[in-house]
Order: structure tokens, then C-alpha cells, then sequence
């Protein structure tokens, strides 16, 4: 195992009921790590990163999260921004404030504390400006951010997004990477994105990872983005 890994899976299988996706995967993420997830459309990623913030129970194998600092690994998760639109009826704010509840007991106001803190993360994805709004009527950006909020929220080691610049245009796309970035350096941060954006990619991760055929290999992005990979990758994702 190696040392300060945040999760490590060992021959891990992932699904939906009987319906295997992956199989025997396995993988050790170091801490502090800025990685993005790279595969074709329907590969499997969003269900691997479902399995990795425990959404979805490995249907063989194990994901292990080693204790650091006698602490357990909390993970901040973003879905993509589809799942959350139906909240109509939540500000930006009450969205982000879900990401405390996990220290909140069912049933008690969330103390003022939390609540600032809330707050705080809110201005630092750049969101606090609009966060009394409705979140149904914000744009793709500021949704995004207010999701990244709400994760940050959580207190969280190890921060998991899904498609988090699908569909924003390139203005948003910037101040959302040049956010986290900003989280992974400052806070120490272990940063895993799936993303299709290869410009994102190359400019911001430091690790890729590419699931290919349910395989999941590994390398940096001057590496896994060489151009034969680039071209196995494209060929993927329209096939």
C-alpha cells in the first residue's frame, strides 16, 4: 500500500444490482492528489465515483479508506448539476447548508456556527453573492459553485465532482477550476474530477486516471494525454 494513500480499492466490482459495470478493479489515490477521471461515454465513471463516496456498495472486493490522524476520511461529493434542479424551492444557500447536516442531529437548527461556516465556503467558491436566490433559477455556473459549496461544507479530505464544467461556458469554467486548485493547495485537499474537458485537464490535474474497456490505468497528463491516448479516448466517447 502506499504510504498516505486516501482510498485504496482492491479488486473492487461496481454496479446496479446484478448489473456489473467494473470489475476487479484496483487503485491506490494518494493524499493531496489533484486527479481527473477520463473515459468514453457509458465507461463507468459515475459509477466508479458513486463507489468511491459510498453511494454504491462494491458488489465484490474492497474500498478501503486508511485512518489518518486518528480521524476518519470525510468525502465531499458534487453530482452533476441535473440531480439537484428539482430542489426548486431551496435558496443557494439552503442548498449549501445540506452539506452540514452530517454533523447536525435530525430534528435541531443548525447552529449559527454552521451556519457561518456555511457561509464561508459559499464565499469561497465565489457564490456567497447570489446564494439567497432560488438555486432553480441560477445559472449553470453559479449552480456549480453553490454544489462545490455545499460538498465544502461537509469538512471534507477528499473532494469527489462529477462533470463539474459540463455545459458552463469558458468565464465560469475558469473561476470554478481556478477554485479548486486554490481548495487543493490551501487546504490540503485530495481532488478527484471526472471530466471530459481535456484542456481542463491538461492545465490543472496533476494524475490521470482513464477507464478504458473496464480497465483503469493511470499516469500523468503529459503521459495519458499523449496523442495516441487522445485518439483512443475521442474514439471511445463517440463510439
Amino acid at each position: 500500500m502506499i504510504p498516505d494513500s486516501i482510498v485504496v480499492l482492491d479488486r473492487v466490482s461496481a454496479g446496479y444490482g446484478q448489473h456489473i459495470v467494473l470489475r476487479d478493479l484496483c487503485l491506490e489515490l494518494p493524499c493531496g492528489s489533484f486527479t481527473a477521471l477520463l473515459g468514453g461515454n457509458g465507461s463507468g465513471k459515475t459509477t466508479l465515483l458513486k463507489t468511491f463516496a459510498g453511494i454504491l456498495k462494491p458488489l465484490a472486493g474492497q474500498v478501503t479508506y486508511p485512518i489518518r490522524d486518528g480521524s476518519p476520511t470525510v468525502i465531499g461529493y458534487v453530482p452533476q448539476r441535473e440531480a439537484l434542479d428539482a430542489l426548486f424551492l431551496l435558496s443557494g444557500f439552503e442548498v449549501a447548508l445540506m452539506g452540514t447536516y452530517g454533523r447536525v442531529p435530525p430534528g435541531r437548527r443548525v447552529p449559527a456556527s454552521e451556519r457561518d461556516f456555511t457561509f464561508q465556503c459559499l464565499r469561497l467558491t465565489g457564490a456567497d453573492g447570489f446564494a439567497q436566490k432560488p438555486f432553480s433559477k441560477l445559472s449553470g455556473g453559479q449552480k456549480q459553485r453553490v454544489l462545490i459549496a455545499r460538498a465544502l461544507a461537509g469538512r471534507p479530505r477528499f473532494l469527489l465532482l462529477d462533470e463539474p464544467t459540463a455545459g458552463i461556458d469558458v468565464p465560469a469554467v475558469e473561476a470554478i477550476m481556478d477554485t479548486l486548485s486554490t481548495l487543493h493547495r490551501e487546504w490540503g485537499l485530495t481532488v478527484l474530477l471526472v471530466s471530459h474537458d481535456l484542456a481542463v485537464v491538461r492545465r490543472y490535474v496533476q494524475r490521470v486516471l482513464l477507464l478504458q474497456h473496464g480497465v483503469l490505468i493511470g499516469g500523468t497528463p503529459a503521459d495519458m494525454l499523449a496523442p495516441d491516448q487522445v485518439a483512443r479516448l475521442l474514439e471511445l466517447s463517440l463510439g
